[in-house]
């Protein structure tokens, strides 16, 4: 473990504690589901993306709470939703039941509405951001872009009708550059436009950067999913599999799959070498993703 990610994560978890709203204020079974789903929970491999870029640029990390903490709750908001069981139907999530199944379905889809709104919230009242308004305006539109039908929730659109058809490699590509892809960009983004001066060179070798490793880091997913144990995993294992979903593996092969996630962070790591030392951080994160084994 990087010696910096602890500290991240929870200087992030503290942010989060700060947002969202304590379960006593009213209507507080939906306040204390959503403190359920978004805290003590996950790698945050999101948010700390947007801090290892910021710090890569010499952005103060208070500077960066308010948009690490917007990408984790879109993030999270997405995760409470893709559970239901009109969705992906899971019952376990970072090591614990899922929100719909500690407390119901219809408070699920409240609590993913109510954090979505609130990563918004956060870009646009939080005093602590970057002060320039034009680059707040610029991370809210890359953010809502990231979250939605051209995005996010678009890729899990395609994710939903091509259960039990057999993708080729490319619509499988095409689907996680929306699904998982979208935000991990973003994240990488709401960082650099923490610093205004940041150069359209360098925004272009970031993007680059995130690009490789949001894929890369999908296919870890899908590699994890026939090698992880459920345990260590915090999900169920083999899920993906028993819904005959789309993956890697199972268009290309395991041993394929990792040859190509290696390639990916390789490809990452050379964006971000003009960057020098000062993106060590980011250059960990992009090694942790097809190294991790959760």
């Amino acid at each position: 473990m990087h010696p910096r990610i602890p500290e991240l994560q929870q200087r992030l978890e503290n942010t989060l504690e700060g947002w969202l709203p304590e379960s006593h204020i009213l209507p507080g079974r939906l306040h204390e589901a959503m403190r359920y789903s978004a805290l003590d929970g996950g790698k945050r491999i999101r948010p700390v993306l947007t801090y290892a870029t910021g710090m890569a640029l010499g952005v103060p990390l208070e500077q960066l709470d308010g948009p690490a903490c917007a990408v984790e709750l879109i993030h999270v908001y997405s995760l409470v939703h893709d559970d239901l069981p009109a969705m992906d139907d899971d019952d376990l999530r970072r090591g614990k039941p899922t929100c719909h199944k500690a407390y119901d379905d219809a408070t699920a889809i409240l609590v993913g509405d109510a954090l979505q709104a609130l990563a918004f919230q956060i870009l646009a009242t939080d005093p602590a951001m970057v002060p320039d308004p034009a680059a707040r305006l610029r991370m809210v539109g890359r953010l809502a872009q990231a979250a939605g039908s051209r995005g996010m929730v678009g890729g899990q659109g395609i994710d939903l009708v091509s259960a039990g058809r057999q993708l080729d490699i490319a619509e499988l590509e095409d689907m996680h550059i929306h699904k998982t892809g979208a935000l991990i960009r973003s994240a990488v983004a709401l960082g650099a436009l923490s610093q205004p001066e940041t150069t359209p060179e360098v925004l272009k070798g970031l993007d680059r950067f995130a690009k490789c490793i949001g894929l890369a880091f999908q296919i870890q997913d899908d590699i994890l999913d026939v090698e992880g144990d459920t345990q260590t995993l915090g999900k169920t294992q083999g899920s993906d599999q028993a819904r005959d979903k789309a993956t890697y593996p199972a268009l290309i092969g395991l041993e394929d799959s990792k040859a190509q996630a290696r390639e990916l962070v390789d490809r990452a790591l050379e964006a971000v070498s003009p960057l020098g030392d000062e993106a060590e951080l980011l250059r960990w994160i992009a090694r942790y993703i097809v190294e991790r084994i959760h």
